[in-house]
């Protein structure tokens, strides 16, 4: 698909640059450059969104009656693209990019206008309440209970690395309703409007880098009102399969972020020195694989910009699964060579930042600080939102009419 970049989109290229380049605080520049996973640090990210939201440009991919922005094909991917340039930090997914355009195709008007106006200007955070201790991909075997009882659910069991849930206000979520007929035929998808119920406890869990990203959250006879069901009862996993088609990539575009990545790779091996003498970005191998890897980026590229124009490919079944497992694989070979890049020195320099915490300067470049972090976060790429075995089985299915 060849764009032509008209006076009025270089115009609209500008209009966006510029506003990039004076909008953001420090804090939230800082937040963007050091983001190493689809979550950018909270406070920062949510901050960006307000002033996003200001400027009605917080979800661009909404319909405009809901407060998008209406732009073609085009200008969203110039505005992808200008973002990631500015090295800007990606707005949480799971409010903006999960639930709210869940809530546009399949909630109730009195949900839609409820919930959407405050996750459209960043008020309502939502944490998304999936995976289980003993329900990873396996996700229809979740055992997190709810019983009805009047106009309400009582819910018991525990969820597993919630994204940000001691950050949240509210959350989505899938609980069992009953044990008839196969496991996927007794699931049901709720809405909770708050995370502060009686017998709901939400822990942090720390991870390698000492940062709390995920929690667990916990259940004990929480009582919560059946009006926050999305769909009927027992039918929460063609709603959840519905809002997969989101979170797996449907409608956005990844490939700039790879660009901006390998961009940051090149620029980092231009300074780096190779072992064969001269620098790395001179090196021969270095060359031919991170080539490759931006031939493949931009392979990426080409097939988000035919979804989202609205080419027939979008319409495929199998598509999420495809966009999905194809982006989550490059952000790993994209991890590996920036680690490439740093090198053995690059690598103690962020082990020993993590000794000392986060309160002193940086003992090398950002990009030294960034690369491993990267690398170990990208490693869950693969196995959220339905893992690639999964995904490839799903697409193989497709195919053969299965």
């Amino acid at each position: 698909m060849n764009i032509d970049f008209s006076p009025e989109l270089e115009a609209f290229r500008a209009e966006v640059a510029t506003f990039f380049a004076t909008a953001p605080t420090p804090a939230i520049r800082e937040a963007g450059r050091k983001t190493t996973s689809v979550f950018a640090p909270f406070q920062e990210c949510m901050e960006w969104h307000k002033t996003l939201f200001e400027k009605g440009w917080a979800a661009p991919h909404w319909p405009k009656e809901y407060g998008g922005t209406g732009w073609s094909v085009e200008q969203r991917f110039i505005f992808a693209e200008e973002y990631r340039k500015a090295d800007l930090p990606p707005l949480l997914p799971q409010s903006l990019g999960m639930v709210g355009p869940l809530l546009i195709d399949l909630g109730t008007e009195e949900q839609k206008q409820r919930y959407l106006p405050t996750i459209l200007n960043g008020d309502d955070f939502w944490a998304q309440g999936y995976s289980e201790p003993g329900s990873g991909s396996d996700l229809a075997s979740l055992s997190c209970r709810a019983e009805p009882d009047g106009d309400d659910y009582i819910i018991n069991g525990s969820k597993i690395w919630t994204t940000y849930a001691h950050h949240a206000n509210r959350m989505f979520m899938l609980v069992r309703t009953s044990t008839e007929g196969k496991k996927q035929q007794g699931i049901t998808f709720l809405l909770l409007d708050r995370v502060d119920y009686p017998g709901m406890e939400i822990r942090p869990i720390v991870g390698l880098d000492g940062f709390p990203e995920q929690c667990e959250v916990f259940f004990d006879n929480v009582r919560v009102p059946q009006s926050g069901r999305v769909g009927e009862e027992n039918d929460g996993w063609s709603v959840a399969k519905h809002l997969l088609k989101h979170e797996r990539g449907g409608g956005s575009a990844a490939s700039p972020t790879l660009v901006r990545y390998l961009e940051r790779a090149r620029e980092a091996a231009a300074i780096t020195a190779s072992p064969f003498g001269g620098v790395l970005a001179d090196d021969p191998v270095f060359q031919r694989d991170i080539g490759e890897l931006e031939a493949d980026v931009a392979s990426l590229a080409h097939f988000e910009k035919l979804a989202i124009s609205g080419h027939s490919i979008a319409r495929d079944p199998s598509f999420p699964s495809m966009n999905k497992t194809i982006n989550s694989e490059l952000v790993q070979r994209a991890s590996v060579i920036m680690n490439q890049v740093s090198g053995v020195g690059g690598l103690a320099r962020q082990l020993e930042a993590l000794r000392v915490g986060s309160n002193v300067e940086p003992l090398g470049s950002e990009f030294d600080l960034i690369s491993m972090p990267l690398y170990l976060n990208s490693r869950a790429t693969t196995i959220y939102a339905g893992s690639n075995e999964v995904q490839r089985d799903l697409i193989a299915r497709t195919m053969a009419g299965a």
